[in-house]
């Protein structure tokens, strides 16, 4: 149980171990979360990124609960018995020991060790994972990722920063330059600084290579909301409507003006041979 925002390395030790007792007792391996976050935190994952991400640890069956005023009003207890019992039948229950639950948080680990005997069901808590001393939390990674830290970002995470979003339509202004890109709507994700990225993407269970570009667009009419658009390398599906996973490998330059189209272009054919390198040498 919890709320697995960024599905970071802490959140994967539980996950995994849910995933391994589940194979041992030929049983099925499920979380249950909630969402929106009760903590009422902005996203560092949207529901369905962290849904893709539990699904590639092992986790067979996710149950979401719906966080609202009236489930917030249900007694730990109840909670316990109506839901992880009766409607779940759970045998083994995995958490972190900071975990609480029911009204007004008035469960923790301690009640679920008292009613583990009362609903004979196993308990296993995790401790909270450090790193330099440090509690990893979603809080801390998603401060890393907005400040642009995305190494240290990605430690933390065992994995790159990544986003996940729903192609849609742009303005195709990219197309024009020679360098056709997918525009993405991030699901409200947190986003790296504005910049050009070299990034990983994954579309349809397959690793693409490409460039990454987050920003105003300052060099036409500089607007408040900020773009997405990615630069797939040998790739031209059609894929408005889809979802893509980018992961970023590496910063690449920070946005700014250019004098014209001519001089935009040319350094964007500058971004996608430091990209190939990067590739080249490192992955």
């Amino acid at each position: 149980m919890g709320v697995f925002d960024g599905v970071h390395h802490g959140h994967r030790r539980i996950l995994k171990a849910a995933v391994d007792k589940a194979r041992r007792i030929k049983g099925t391996s499920m979380v249950v979360t909630f969402w929106p976050d009760p903590h009422r935190e902005k996203s560092l994952y949207s529901l369905e990124h962290r849904l893709r991400l539990m699904e590639s640890i092992g986790i067979e069956v996710c149950i979401v609960i719906k966080f609202n005023k009236r489930f917030s009003s249900i007694p730990a207890e109840n909670f316990i018995r109506n839901i992880l019992i009766n409607k779940v039948g759970a045998q083994y229950i995995c958490v972190g020991r900071n975990f609480r639950f029911g009204k007004q948080g008035g469960g923790d680990s301690k009640t679920l060790r008292r009613f583990s005997c009362i609903y004979n069901f196993k308990l296993r808590l995790f401790e909270m994972v450090r790193v330099n001393n440090r509690i990893i939390s979603s809080t801390y990674i998603r401060s890393l990722i907005t400040k642009g830290k995305l190494s240290a970002a990605a430690k933390l995470l065992s994995r790159p920063v990544s986003l996940l979003g729903t192609v849609i339509r742009g303005t195709s202004l990219a197309g024009r330059l020679g360098f056709p890109t997918a525009n993405i709507n991030p699901h409200h994700e947190v986003l790296p600084p504005s910049g050009i990225y070299a990034v990983s993407i994954i579309f349809n269970n397959h690793k693409f290579k490409g460039v990454c570009y987050i920003g105003t667009r300052p060099t036409f009419n500089p607007e408040k909301q900020k773009h997405i658009e990615v630069h797939i390398f040998n790739f031209k599906k059609h894929i408005y409507g889809r979802y893509l996973e980018i992961q970023f490998i590496k910063k690449l330059r920070n946005d700014r003006t250019f004098s014209s189209l001519e001089s935009l272009a040319q350094q964007v054919k500058k971004d996608i041979v430091h990209t190939r390198k990067i590739f080249s040498l490192h992955f």
